[in-house]
């Protein structure tokens, strides 16, 4: 399976997160491709290539004009203040406040972004930009004809939104890729989001449409970030109606519940007819990850890429999340190894 990957996510080493009450280094941290990639390589599963460029256009049809200009422009525009750290939001426009951006950075952290653990730092943008090219060099590669390929994106995408930014995520890696297919000729993209974490970006981007259907298999957001999206009753609106499926899962999961979610989905995404698949991934749901509740195991997830590969679409696989360091490169390849030999 050939791999698509840029050294550019280097440039995204944010040194702050807020987690627990206290600034912690990040839990989404350069190593996390790093061990990804030496997997790749160990197993040889196939070639390795770096993304090519494909300019502003594809994030645009994705994302709000003005949130990725803020993007662009945030961390330049919170030095000039003179603050020391790095830029984390300490305010919101939250219910019966006026919904207006404000001119300064303080302000417009707030008014973009949907949660304060994440930090803008140096780097970010040109980081978030090269995990598009990655994403998208991914999804070329599937349109000409590749049966599967790997988009080893960082950072992740799946919590950013057409107008904000959090959980790790400030470009939606994922719901750009569909969207390129989309523009390609395909009809309908199925897009499965197994990371642990509901992908309430993805989801807002796809909710009022039909030709993108978006599934994701996740922890209860009654006791899992992002904490307002993800239940079961949230099925689309307007022409999206019915092409939204979320499968919320109770802390201490483990396989056989979790596959038996996973095959509802599949089943639904067969009853879609999807012309091509993009499977947010990640690898968060493991066992010992120090962000989740779940309790998958490694072999577990060769039985997921066998499942997906069940499916006989042309797949896309983009890197979302995963956060025990140690084990992330065997699990994330377990589930391309598993794909490649069902």
């Amino acid at each position: 399976m050939l791999t698509i990957y840029s050294d550019s996510h280097l440039l995204r080493d944010s040194k702050t997160e807020l987690f627990g009450g206290q600034l912690v280094y990040p839990h989404e941290r350069p190593t996390r491709a790093a061990y990804i990639l030496e997997r790749v390589k160990a197993v040889k599963l196939g070639d390795i290539q770096a993304p090519r460029d494909y300019g502003l256009e594809p994030v645009y049809k994705v994302h709000d004009d003005g949130f990725v200009k803020f993007l662009e422009t945030a961390w330049e525009e919170w030095q000039k203040t003179g603050y020391k750290g790095e830029a984390i939001p300490t305010c919101w426009p939250a219910r019966r406040m006026a919904m207006k951006i404000p001119d300064h950075i303080e302000g417009k952290l707030g008014y973009y972004a949907l949660a304060a653990e994440t930090s803008i730092s140096a780097g970010t943008w040109e980081a978030s930009l090269a995990a598009v090219n990655v994403a998208l060099t991914g999804a070329e590669s599937v349109s000409a004809g590749e049966r599967a390929v790997f988009s080893l994106c960082r950072p992740p995408g799946h919590h950013a939104a057409r107008d904000m930014y959090g959980g790790y995520c400030f470009l939606n890696n994922a719901a750009i890729a569909a969207q390129y297919f989309i523009d390609q000729g395909a009809g309908r993209v199925a897009l499965l989001d197994v990371d642990f974490h509901h992908g309430n970006g993805t989801q807002d981007i796809f909710y009022e449409r039909q030709d993108v259907l978006y599934l994701s298999l996740h922890g209860d957001p009654r006791d899992a970030f992002p904490h307002f999206s993800g239940y079961a009753d949230e099925t689309g609106l307007g022409d999206g109606e019915g092409y939204n499926f979320n499968y919320p899962m109770r802390p201490g999961t483990a396989y056989d519940q979790w596959g038996a979610s996973l095959q509802i989905a599949l089943n639904n995404i067969k009853q879609f007819s999807a012309d091509v698949l993009v499977v947010s991934l990640g690898v968060d749901t493991f066992v010992t990850d120090p962000i989740s509740f779940f309790k998958l195991k490694s072999d577990d997830y060769l039985t997921c890429g066998g499942a997906l590969a069940g499916l006989s679409l042309p797949t896309l696989f983009v890197m979302e999340g995963g956060y025990d360091i140690d084990e992330i490169g065997l699990n994330t390849v377990n589930v391309l190894q598993g794909f490649e030999q069902a």
